[in-house]
């Protein structure tokens, strides 16, 4: 069977296909984050622990990204996908539902698990499916709708909870992400260079370990828990900074806070090319740098300047991390796929313990402390990044000499 062309009409098919199940499941992951302060209010609780709602949900889609690559080799690539996508709509529809906060936290860690289901297989569904020199535009068209879902989530859960509730917000996310489901599994054509595959438990278990005896992948792990602690952090408290006093806004006006994720969308393509022009150590502690600015620029009491300084966190952030994955695939020296799944568990494990953290910081010494946390851990990044520099370094030298000597 020959591979999926550019300018075809199965390319597209294939693109919006994906677009629309990376914007389903985005939506639904980042949904409750601008819903914080109202889940605090409701439920009697602390910011900290309303933060559960989505820590609870990315630390279940950070373990279970380790084992639905391996399911879809056993059930096949489509149908783990579309199993994902309509059981994680539908949670996201109950989830509306529920009358207490316990059983909210145990919906959303359902929904960790279903949503692991694109993730983990979509990027492997076009590596085998889109001819070559057509992947990269096909990843960026999927990749985008990741990040558009994740922006459109938060603000239509902004939008529908300052107008309805927080729980017509999750039913709005819900019926949306089914109609996206739909689309989906109408539209994307089945794998025809895949085949289907015995579970090896064994082997994957084994092959997984191995991964940390490169050095380079293990820093490289710390900076991605690092830097989803640090970006989380940001906005998950964002939102109750901005609702009190002296700001007073709408929960409709913070959810349109995430707009800024458009700068994120710019800074990871053109930071990226500016590594492959000059090396990755060196834009990657540029990234760090802007990065840790831009979480001091937020510590201005000033509307306009807090949001520039958003702004320019996140710009830093999306271009980290768009470095640092595409570090990943060069560092490992087998089975890239799983070294990818590692650096996604370790991610979105960064998202749930620092970003419930950070509340604890909050709660305590206000938007002040959530900037320290944020500052500590991007100093510790930094660091981390220039260890990893000097490890490449010396890893060039050694096949220099090598060569010399052949």
């Amino acid at each position: 069977m020959s591979y999926i062309q550019r300018g075809t009409r199965t390319f597209k098919m294939v693109n919006l296909a994906l677009f629309a199940g990376g914007f389903c499941t985005f939506a639904i992951l980042w949904g409750t984050q601008p819903l914080l302060p109202d889940l605090a209010k409701e439920f009697h609780i602390s910011p900290a622990v309303s933060s559960l709602s989505l820590s609870s949900t990315t630390i279940a889609l950070s373990i279970s990204l380790l084992i639905a690559g391996s399911l879809s080799e056993v059930f096949g690539r489509k149908s783990l996908m579309g199993i994902s996508l309509f059981a994680s709509s539908i949670l996201a529809i109950l989830t509306a539902f529920t009358p207490n906060f316990h059983l909210l936290i145990l919906s959303r860690i359902l929904q960790g698990i279903t949503l692991a289901g694109l993730p983990a297989v979509a990027m492997a569904y076009l590596g085998e499916e889109i001819e070559p020199r057509s992947l990269g535009m096909a990843m960026g068209l999927y990749i985008s709708g990741n990040s558009i879902g994740g922006m459109a989530g938060r603000i239509i859960s902004g939008f529908l909870t300052d107008y309805f509730s927080w729980h017509a917000a999750l039913i709005g996310i819900g019926i949306i992400s089914l109609l996206a489901s739909f689309v989906f599994w109408l539209i994307l054509p089945p794998s025809t260079h895949f085949t289907l595959q015995k579970l090896a438990l064994k082997k994957l278990v084994s092959s997984l370990f191995s991964q940390f005896k490169e050095p380079g992948l293990t820093y490289l792990f710390i900076i991605a828990f690092l830097l989803m602690g640090s970006f989380v952090s940001l906005y998950n408290y964002i939102g109750f900074q901005l609702i009190q006093p002296p700001y007073h806004l709408s929960q409709t006006l913070v959810g349109f806070i995430f707009v800024v994720y458009i700068v994120g969308t710019f800074s990871s393509t053109w930071m990226g090319m500016l590594a492959d022009q000059h090396g990755k150590r060196k834009i990657l502690q540029l990234s760090l740098v802007i990065l840790l600015a831009g979480a001091f620029i937020t510590l201005n009491t000033h509307l306009w300047l807090k949001i520039l300084g958003i702004a320019v966190f996140t710009f830093g952030f999306f271009a980290s991390h768009s470095i640092a994955s595409g570090w990943v695939g060069k560092a490992a020296t087998h089975d890239k796929a799983q070294a990818s799944s590692l650096y996604l568990f370790f991610y979105y494990a960064g998202s749930s313990i620092g970003g419930t953290a950070s509340g604890t910081f909050y709660g305590q010494y206000g938007w002040t402390g959530v900037v320290t946390m944020i500052v500590i851990l991007a100093i510790i990044s930094i660091v981390i990044s220039i260890r990893l520099g000097m490890l490449e370094k010396s890893k060039k030298r050694f096949s220099g000499r090598l060569k010399e000597s052949s």
